[in-house]
């Protein structure tokens, strides 16, 4: 059995579900619309820099769903799939997640797990490593638990969760991870078959210096 790791957003996704989660709660009213809206555009912006803190950025996000229940966010989740991540889904992606189906497979994403679990059982990927949210008494506190799975992160999070599985990385004959972003080159570097998709122009120049393929889902 080979590994199979997914990046989302851009990767699996032809956008990014954190930030269209965003814009999804200014659309429903949910927040207010224009600071909130700007305080969005400003994170995504240092996303794509590769400067962002994570830890700000989360308390930002999950903000949004802080002292709500588990079960009174399903129906505005499901809207949101609806409205925002079913058109972000396309033929491709749907093509190589299938072309895995019996590998070891995960999303590993810095999007939290509030807003991707859905997604990840949408794509059918039986793992998701993402951004985990403390969860007391059914309700949601706006707090992280643990390692965010954001850039070295990520490579944490993965060996944490191979290792509860008693395996490592270098037990797979092949391990592939799929992603866009130059924010994610420290997992691309530690599996045997880094896959850049829709690359940023930092990984596509990355990707093409070390002569890993280069795809797209669009």
């Amino acid at each position: 059995m080979n590994l199979a790791l997914f990046d989302l957003d851009y990767t699996l996704l032809t956008g990014d579900s954190d930030h269209a989660w965003g814009e999804f709660l200014v659309e429903e009213g949910v927040v207010d619309g224009a600071e909130y809206a700007r305080k969005n555009d400003f994170y995504w912006q240092q996303y794509k820099a590769g400067t962002l803190d994570i830890r700000e950025y989360l308390a930002f996000t999950l903000a949004s769903i802080a002292g709500k229940s588990t079960t009174e966010l399903v129906p505005l989740h499901q809207r949101y799939m609806a409205k925002k991540i079913e058109p972000m889904i396309g033929l491709k992606a749907l093509a190589i997640v299938k072309n895995h189906a019996h590998d070891l497979g995960a999303i590993v994403t810095a999007t939290n797990a509030f807003i991707t679990a859905p997604i990840a059982a949408r794509f059918g990927v039986p793992h998701l490593i993402a951004c985990d949210v403390e969860i007391v008494d059914g309700r949601y506190t706006g707090r992280t638990v643990g390692e965010p799975s954001f850039r070295d992160g990520k490579v944490t999070r993965v060996k944490q969760w191979l290792g509860a599985m008693g395996k490592q990385l270098p037990d797979f004959e092949r391990s592939y991870f799929y992603s866009d972003s130059h924010n994610d080159l420290a997992l691309m570097e530690a599996v045997t078959h880094p896959v850049a998709v829709n690359p940023d122009d930092s990984l596509r120049a990355h990707a093409q210096a070390q002569g890993w393929p280069i795809i797209s889902t669009r």
